[in-house]
């Protein structure tokens, strides 16, 4: 049971917490963060407490002393397309069964007062026990971006037996087709992929969005290679790996495409590049010509560490490379020593063609003794 106190700043005021610290405590997670609803209150009420104003598109407010958020009850109507097109009404009048309605899935759609009392109007408590992510309301389909959030709260629960309502998968798929999902914002899809990706289970997340449909208006490249890259995935344990691996099949120029379009953080999408050079530019047996030009392309000689991630992400994905026979020859070759070819008088354009001949001399060393 979540125990808490009514301070000075909330004496008076009818509070509630709700969200994930409920269904986090029926299920015995241990959890830090706590989502507060204060129902009956005005904007005017709050700030005559000393809370400060936050909310941009509806009213939240930071406590005076804690710096928790507390939200106003309010209800959602929908007004465009995408999870942006929203009004919400926030008033003293908005009941907490109203506020608990918008939500998304039934274990979100729980609360409890500061008795420890349970309101749970839309049978959340049950469908935790029952481990089934259930939506509360055909307001579902109202926001696409439910959708991607049922998925990752199955990458988070489906270890602990989790799954989705056939219902809920039907609304799904009724949403895709209706055409909701391609109203999504870029940056808030990469924003739950990216969140995905550090949860339990990530291959439930794109195995959902495969399955309703969405997978293909959103990343319909990586629709095709699905199988192959959760295979590969399942083996990372970094959230950068994981992606890696996942988009390892796609071409250079695929990867590229979808990298943009998702606004895709440099170093994440470095990584997923170099695999996918990798994977362009050496075979299972490859010479010392292969070697030296995907040494050139990892920019092996000036950033040992960066490449030395990418061998590691090759390994884990056991993506048919020699990976410590490339780690070996580009050991080798790093032994040449620019500053002892300038000493044998080679400068300029001189010099760089002679450190490339040594290195690829000490990569076919390399590659003989394997």
């Amino acid at each position: 049971m979540i125990c808490f106190e009514l301070d000075e700043a909330l004496k008076g005021l009818e509070v509630y917490c709700v969200g994930g610290a409920v269904r986090d405590d029926l299920l015995g997670i241990a959890h830090d963060d706590r989502d507060w609803v204060v129902v009956g209150a005005t904007s005017e009420d709050m700030l005559a407490r000393g809370f400060r104003p936050v909310g941009r598109d509806f009213p939240v407010f930071l406590h005076p002393h804690t710096h928790e958020e507390y939200a106003l009850a309010r209800t959602e109507r929908k007004s465009g397309h995408g999870y942006t097109g929203f009004v919400v009404h926030a008033a003293p009048d908005v009941t907490l069964e109203e506020d608990l309605a918008r939500r998304d899935l039934t274990i979100n759609a729980m609360a409890q007062d500061s008795a420890g009392r349970l309101v749970d109007p839309f049978q959340g408590a049950d469908d935790c026990r029952a481990g089934t992510l259930r939506h509360v309301s055909q307001a579902f389909v109202e926001d696409p971006l439910r959708i991607l959030r049922t998925g990752r709260f199955l990458a988070r629960f489906r270890p602990r037996g989790f799954t989705v309502a056939d219902e809920t998968m039907a609304l799904m798929k009724t949403m895709v087709a209706e055409g909701e999902v391609a109203h999504l914002v870029a940056e808030r899809v990469w924003q739950e992929i990216e969140r995905t990706l550090g949860e339990q289970d990530p291959a439930a997340f794109f195995e959902l969005l495969q399955q309703c449909g969405a997978l293909n208006v959103l990343m319909p490249a990586l629709d095709d290679v699905l199988a192959a890259g959760l295979t590969r995935m399942s083996a990372a344990g970094t959230p950068m790996a994981r992606w890696a691996l996942l988009t390892a099949d796609l071409s250079h120029e695929a990867l590229m495409a979808l990298c943009e379009r998702y606004r895709v953080p440099g170093e994440w999408r470095d990584r997923a590049l170099m695999v996918v050079r990798s994977r362009e530019l050496l075979s299972d047996s490859p010479d010392a010509e292969q070697v030296l030009a995907w040494a050139q392309a990892m920019d092996a000689w000036r950033r040992q560490a960066r490449m030395n991630e990418v061998l590691d992400i090759l390994a884990i994905g056991d993506l048919g490379l020699p990976v410590a026979v490339l780690e070996h020859a580009v050991g080798q070759a790093r032994q040449i020593s620019p500053q002892s070819l300038m000493a044998q008088g080679y400068q300029g354009a001189e010099l760089g063609r002679m450190i490339d001949v040594e290195r690829r001399r000490a990569i076919e060393y390399a590659l003989a003794q394997a």
